[in-house]
């Protein structure tokens, strides 16, 4: 209990959040309830946190707790090292910094034997002593006493003392505090190519960092891992520097008191502990947190994406064909019905170098008739507008042969990750006798009718957005993008009934067993018809029921609450709203003048309070609503078709295809994106250009930089009127 107190006041002052909210959102994620069920049901306990701030408070409270486990490692360690005091365990106790807790640590670290180490074992200490008060005249005299045993002579005694003053200056907490601070002033990141890499083909993608040097505190997060991804390659020597001969004259001026024979060797020794030990350490430490930094903006970064990817406009429940293009090996297409079933599949050849373009026609059409096609998605890799300009030709000759197929929409999609997925566990389940080809494309004509439902089967960094996701910590990658989808998929809600196994284990309070449990109920004993058989899943207990209950809907229940965002907690308000003004809860529903006729204010209880009545009031306008946009159909410019056609100046449309803290890559149909630099992104100032661009956002650009040789291409968004 009193560590919840600490860690309330620290997440609070931190995140300069109110202490009551804080503290309950610790006690209901202690409690084991979700972020998600947290932010949307118990408002009234947090004080109306929202989802982002209740993230931040989890993610504070997981990093205190790794502390506080350090914390005990460090007393067990000195208390049975002997070292233990009063005042120092004060200081562990009081700290809660990572890196000032290490600094405490250190002296009384366990370490491999050092040659301080070695040096006290000679029994050299009270000569280091010595040495450090300043006051002996002739240090060489007081250190002939110490010539014994497996000290040979006065030169290997003094020798032995500077290893152990060296030790010391490395590890007190003023001397790494003042080496950091110079650190944080003046560090300078530097990259040099190794030459024996120079001329090789995998080194010139690296060619910008073969003698690069900046700031290390204005070195962008992308150009950081490129050249850690360099370094790590063996393309580049990275390291990080400052003023060496400054930064010893400081310690030297801390540590030497005066001039004589005992403040030369103390100098010495403070700039060989400085040199030897403290630079190393501070260099690596800054190496480290540098790259934390640059994995949390890269992260920050794929996890927004990842977040409008998921949350991409939907076509909804409609029968869909997916054609996954290609030339030589020709289009795979797939026709599903409106719950996303495969009912057909079949190959074929419109392309060069096949060309059976009047047979393929033929047989898109009847696909269309057979299968009453109402749309059609095509993936946008290789072959993607030849076979869209293929599929519209077939689709305006049908009226004219088969009486229907005008209303067919037809539709571009973002296959990235479509291969992963067909060759995954979760695609051999789903089609055990169907191969790849087929997988893929069925994942591309799913995508269109719900992107969310589809992607969360593919590892999100097989998505195809971001930037240096494999260069991160993969550990915190994973953690950010699984909090992203579970997001994602809590905001929109799950259809109880049709939601995929994988789908379901992301909902609040679910996990992989229970959405199982979940699935195999589904087909034991058919369709649900009420939130409250849920409890009737094996293993879904009440704790589980309160977390998920509200995130999953179920249309056509018996309840029409069960087909809402309101929690089954919250029914008997609901119902008793609906008694005052003598109707039902249906009525209640479609009768907007009942619903002004309502005071929330007279059903606020301890439990519940306008926070949550103003929710349910939102949520009866129009029960179960999905947040995504609508789909929008988007053409490319007919006369463009290869990077040879452009020409600067050009004004293009264009499909935002990732989003990076350098710019936006659009594409434009050219089968190479072009860059929207972030300097380009908008006639003001741009610091995050998420705030510009989202992701498939339909746009408008100019051309204005082509470079043929490394296949580049360079687009403006300024003065474009994009909204």
């Amino acid at each position: 209990m009193e560590q919840i107190k600490i860690f309330t006041q620290l997440i609070s002052s931190e995140l300069h959040l109110p202490e009551h909210g804080v503290e309950n959102t610790l006690k209901l994620l202690d409690e084991g309830c979700t972020i998600p069920f947290i932010s949307r049901y118990r408002k009234e306990r947090t004080g109306g946190l929202d989802e982002v701030q209740i993230t931040s408070i989890s993610d504070r409270l997981e990093r205190l707790q790794e502390i506080a486990k350090r914390k005990e490692t460090v007393v067990k360690t000195i208390t049975e090292a002997g070292k233990m005091t009063a005042e120092l365990q004060k200081r562990i106790d009081d700290c809660w910094e990572a890196t000032t807790l290490e600094d405490i640590y250190l002296p009384y670290k366990p370490k491999r034997r050092t040659r301080a180490q070695v040096a006290r074992e000679q029994g050299l200490e009270p000569l280091a002593a010595l040495l450090m008060l300043q006051r002996e005249p002739h240090p060489e005299q007081a250190a002939r006493r110490f010539v014994v045993g497996d000290v040979p002579d006065v030169t290997s005694a003094l020798k032995g003392a500077q290893d152990i003053i060296a030790e010391q200056v490395s590890e007190e907490e003023r001397s790494r505090n003042q080496v950091r601070a110079a650190f944080h002033r003046e560090a300078f990141i530097v990259s040099k190519v190794v030459k024996a890499k120079k001329d090789t083909d995998e080194a010139a993608k690296y060619a910008d960092y073969f003698d690069w040097e900046e700031p290390l505190r204005r070195c962008s997060s992308h150009r950081l891992l490129a050249m850690r991804r360099g370094e790590n390659e063996g393309i580049l020597r990275v390291s990080i520097t400052i003023d060496d001969e400054e930064a010893v004259n400081r310690l030297q001026r801390h540590y030497v008191h005066g001039n004589g024979a005992c403040q030369r060797l103390v100098a010495e020794a403070v700039e060989d502990g400085y040199k030897r030990l403290l630079y190393p350490s501070i260099e690596t430490e800054f190496a480290n947190i540098s790259k934390e930094k640059a994995d949390e903006e890269a992260i920050n970064v794929f996890t927004e994406n990842l977040r409008q990817l998921l949350l991409g406009a939907p076509l909804g429940q409609k029968r869909v064909m997916g054609i996954d293009p290609g030339f030589r090996t020709g289009c795979k297409v797939v026709c599903l019905d409106a719950q996303g079933n495969l009912l057909h599949h079949e190959a074929i050849f419109p392309h060069p170098p096949v060309n059976h373009r009047m047979q393929a026609t033929v047989h898109v059409q009847q696909m269309i008739t057979d299968y009453h096609i109402e749309a059609i998605a095509i993936g946008n890799g290789t072959a993607s507008r030849e076979t869209k300009e293929f599929v519209e030709d077939c689709i305006q000759s049908l009226p004219s042969l088969l009486g229907e197929g005008s209303g067919v929409r037809l539709f571009v999609v973002s296959e990235d990750g479509a291969s992963v997925y067909s060759a995954s566990k979760v695609a051999r389940e789903e089609f055990p006798d169907e191969d790849v080809t087929v997988r893929g494309a069925v994942s591309i004509g799913r995508r269109l009718m719900d992107p969310l439902a589809e992607l969360v089967k593919i590892d999100p960094k097989s998505i195809g957005v971001g930037q240096y996701q494999h260069d991160v910590d993969q550990a915190k990658l994973k953690h950010s993008l699984d909090q992203t989808v579970e997001s994602c998929v809590n905001l929109v809600g799950v259809n109880l009934n049709t939601a995929s196994q994988h789908l379901l284990m992301y909902v609040s309070g679910l996990g992989p067993t229970l959405a199982k449990n979940i699935v195999d109920y589904r087909k034991e004993n058919g369709a649900f018809t009420s939130r409250a058989q849920l409890k009737k899943v094996p293993r879904l207990g009440p704790a589980a029921f309160q977390q998920c209950a509200g995130f999953l809907r179920i249309p056509q229940a018996k309840t029409p609450l069960d087909n809402s965002a309101v929690h089954p907690e919250s029914y008997g308000i609901v119902e008793l709203m609906a008694k005052d003004q003598h109707c039902t809860v249906i009525d209640l529903i479609n009768d907007k003048e009942k619903r002004d006729a309502i005071d929330i204010r007279h059903y606020v209880t301890t439990e519940t309070g306008l926070p949550t009545l103003t929710d349910i009031m939102r949520e009866l306008e129009k029960p179960g609503r999905d947040p995504r946009e609508q789909i929008e159909e988007f053409e490319f410019d007919p006369n463009i078709q290869t990077v040879e056609d452009l020409q600067e100046g050009m004004e293009l449309p264009g499909i935002v295809t990732n989003i990076t803290n350098f710019g936006a890559f659009v594409d434009i149909g050219v089968h190479q994106d072009g860059l929207v630099h972030i300097s380009q992104l908008s006639d003001k100032y741009v610091s995050d250009p998420t705030k510009v661009v989202r992701l498939h956002q339909h746009v408008r650009v100019r051309v204005i930089g082509i470079d043929l040789r490394r296949n580049r291409i360079s687009l403006s968004m300024k003065g474009m009127g994009n909204k």
